[in-house]
């Protein structure tokens, strides 16, 4: 995500790196390669030039202390314009209504369809919202049966009308039908249309008309760059709508969208989606992507996807095991398991100040754990419970029935030896700082 445009902007700090202060020339020199570099990640021409002019103005208007650099000062400028541009404040969903009504509008191929899944799935799971999803694609025969098994994936129903093609009529039955089953929200999914097509952006607005929704997201794909800004202007004009969903974003993207779009249309960024995954989804905020395109992670993130796959019983249980020297391969499949669900591995990694740069050339594959897995699937359920009866017949046996080789089942007993050994040490000292208090 923005690594090009990551990679770039630090080059451009380079030139500041050594200077004593800050002057006209060095940043004039300095900000003319980060112009380029936002340029070249297709940030509208407009934006680039406000954006430098602004961030010039700023840094010439400073008194370096003597404690910060050059160089560390402009990219805290850099930093707090990249969060202005990019909206400022993260700016939430309208959940108001009974029901709650969205409708998704957008291009051709933008990822509605799936994006319709993945946010009834968050507001599902983090809201305690009871959704309803509509499809509204009444011309792309697969939809409708796209819709449907994401429904079942998420196990949200799906209102559809398969002998109608009033998209109209569609929406306005299926917001009468949630209001019956209790449902407290709904997502129209609509047909993907192109800004020149009057009649299909007529017939949307005509279904914003009828519904009156609480919220209108936009979604584009963000690997299209410039024409995504473009594309968004004309849909605005015709929708007023409440925000915009970038998809698409753990793609090979320049970013331009994500820098432009704010400023362009007026309208915050709200969702973002960075995977294929049901999961992969994240709620927009400047600041922490900001983070992200200068390089220093996005630790908040980081731990509230952590928290998200956190369960409570099942770490004390874990914790109890533990201490009593019990930590088995079934605990260990487990843990991994809540760790593939968090999402795309190398995308996770990157959250990590200063990791993100180090892997940037590393193809880090979302089976990275498959030979793990296959490992410890091959261990009958007595060597899963019991790892110490894993002897040498043993391994080469689960060698074989794995695909791996017996070298690679020894890594996987030694990792586990030392994973195991240290998490005893920390719940022991754990447990042993709480004692002194326990006594008192």
């Amino acid at each position: 995500m923005f690594d090009n445009l990551s990679e770039r902007l630090e080059r451009s700090f380079k030139i500041l790196k050594g200077e004593g202060k800050i002057t006209e020339i060095n940043v004039a020199e300095t900000l003319k390669d980060v112009r380029k570099a936002l340029l070249d990640a297709d940030v509208n021409y407009k934006v680039a030039k406000t954006f430098t002019d602004t961030v010039k103005e700023k840094a010439m208007g400073q008194n370096v202390l003597t404690a910060v650099k050059p160089s560390q000062l402009m990219v805290k400028i850099v930093h707090d314009e990249l969060t202005q541009l990019m909206g400022g404040e993260t700016v939430d969903v309208n959940l108001k209504g009974a029901p709650a009504v969205i409708l998704m509008s957008g291009l051709q191929g933008s990822g509605k369809t799936t994006f319709s899944g993945k946010l009834a799935k968050m507001l599902k799971s983090k809201r305690g919202k009871n959704p309803m999803l509509v499809a509204c694609d009444v011309y792309r025969p697969a939809a409708i049966e796209q819709l449907r098994v994401l429904g079942e994936q998420i196990g949200v129903p799906v209102y559809s009308e398969i002998d109608s093609k009033d998209p109209v009529k569609i929406a306005q039955n299926a917001i009468k039908e949630a209001k019956s089953k209790g449902h407290d929200l709904v997502i129209v999914d609509t047909a993907g249309r192109l800004a020149i097509d009057e009649l299909m952006m007529n017939e949307i607005a005509a279904i914003k008309d009828a519904i009156n929704p609480e919220e209108i997201l936009f979604v584009v794909d963000s690997m299209t760059g410039q024409d995504a800004v473009n594309t968004a202007k004309e849909f605005n004009d015709r929708l007023d709508f409440n925000g915009v969903v970038l998809t698409k974003l753990d793609g090979d993207t320049r970013g331009g969208a994500a820098l432009s779009i704010r400023s362009v249309v007026n309208k915050p960024i709200k969702f973002v989606g960075t995977g294929e995954k049901m999961e992969a989804i994240d709620q927009f905020h400047p600041s922490r992507m900001a983070d992200r395109i200068l390089g220093m992670g996005d630790i908040v993130s980081l731990v509230e996807r952590a928290q998200e796959q956190y369960d409570e019983e099942e770490a004390k249980r874990l914790q109890k095991r533990i201490s009593k020297n019990q930590f088995d391969f079934n605990d260990f499949l487990s843990q991994i398991a809540q760790i593939k669900k968090m999402g795309n591995l190398k995308d996770l990694a990157s959250m990590i100040p200063g990791v993100g740069k180090a892997i940037k050339d590393i193809d880090i594959d979302d089976n990275a754990f498959k030979s793990i897995e296959a490992i410890i699937y091959s261990m009958t359920p007595q060597e899963r419970s019991n790892p110490e009866v894993i002897n040498g017949s043993r391994r080469a046996r689960i060698a074989k029935g794995s695909g791996t080789n017996i070298q690679e089942v020894n890594r996987l007993m030694k990792q586990f030896d030392q994973t195991r050994k240290m998490m005893k040490m920390v719940t022991s000292s754990k447990m042993g700082k709480m004692m002194p208090k326990m006594k008192r």
